[in-house]
């Protein structure tokens, strides 16, 4: 059996500007692994840090051939990261978590017990979640709250980045924009079994948050597009029937009243320039909507046909040869 074929645990770390953390985290979830008993590595993506993060990783991987490190040419966000430690990862289960110290690797047991009671997708709840309320938990609630009855997959706390896939899975998944914290609704379509577990989270001692409110914004308009794909990717006509049906609908009843009133009534009608506008309004926003949602089909066919990635590697350090594109 090769050194690849061996490893069962695979931890896929994003990050960006995390320099102050990055030993002791690697203390951390090396000594979380090694309990588990189970060949592992670490995959460190560094999503185009501008501080001395690079620098310290290849400190650390010299001395450990378990860790790997993909620098990317600039930031190009989570999702990104996380895509790219997808592709190189090559363990049976996959773990996920936040450089940032808040993740705690002491629960990696928890999600691998999960896993291997026959679940695919083990996702981490912050119960107890170390973070200011009005800024980012009140938000992060609200947002739970939508996203699962969106999608249907309830979770307390799609934003947790402490997950654990099977391989199978997120090998068979693509990923833009800020998807990444709907893997579980997007692999439903697969008939995945998806757990929840409670696990730990801590105060950011070092560094600071890459979360502002814009991305909150992205999210949103990321929520529309997967519920689209997961209720009219296969059939589109629902939808876009649906909203031809209800503004013909609405053209039919204005064409009737003015209808009435010219006929009728004998009023004039070729002075109503607000009604005008209201159809004008209408249309143009139905347009907006379809043209939005066809674009992320074409997007998405785009990327997987052309198989091109949403990220672009600047190297790669790792004790292994050098993997063949």
């Amino acid at each position: 059996m090769d050194k690849a074929s061996a490893i069962k645990l695979s931890l896929v770390i994003p990050l960006f500007n995390e320099a102050e953390n990055l030993a002791d985290l690697y203390r951390e979830i090396t000594a979380s692994c090694q309990g588990l008993g189970a060949p592992f590595e670490m995959i460190f993506i560094d999503d185009g840090s501008t501080d001395d993060s690079f620098r310290r990783l290849k400190e650390l991987q010299a001395a450990d051939p378990r860790m790997k490190i993909i620098r990317l040419r600039k930031n190009f966000g989570q999702t990104a990261a996380l895509s790219a430690g997808f592709d190189y990862a090559r363990g049976d289960i996959i773990i996920t978590l936040d450089a940032d110290l808040q993740n705690d690797p002491k629960d990696f047991p928890l999600l691998v017990q999960k896993i291997e009671e026959g679940y695919d997708i083990v996702s981490g709840w912050r119960l107890k979640r170390k973070d200011k309320f009005v800024s980012r938990r009140l938000p992060s609630m609200a947002a739970n709250w939508i996203i699962s009855k969106t999608t249907k997959i309830k979770l307390h706390d799609y934003g947790c980045t402490l997950k654990a896939f099977r391989k199978e899975i997120v090998k068979n998944i693509k990923l833009y924009g800020e998807m990444h914290r709907f893997i579980p609704a997007i692999a439903s379509t697969m008939g995945v079994k998806v757990a929840e577990v409670k696990v730990h989270h801590r105060p950011r001692i070092h560094g600071k948050s890459k979360y502002n409110i814009f991305k909150s914004i992205r999210v949103a308009l990321d929520l529309l597009t997967v519920k689209f794909l997961l209720s009219y990717s296969t059939r589109p006509l629902q939808i876009f029937g649906l909203l031809g049906l209800f503004t013909g609908a609405v053209g039919g009843i204005l064409a009737l009243i003015l209808s009435y009133q010219r006929l009728i009534l004998r009023m004039g009608i070729a002075n109503r320039p607000l009604l005008l506008l209201a159809i004008l309004l209408i249309v143009i926003g139905f347009q907006f909507v379809t043209m939005g949602l066809l674009g992320e089909i074409m997007v998405r066919i785009y990327h997987e046909t052309a198989e091109k990635h949403i990220y672009v590697v600047r190297e790669v350090v790792d004790s292994e040869p050098a993997r063949e594109s």
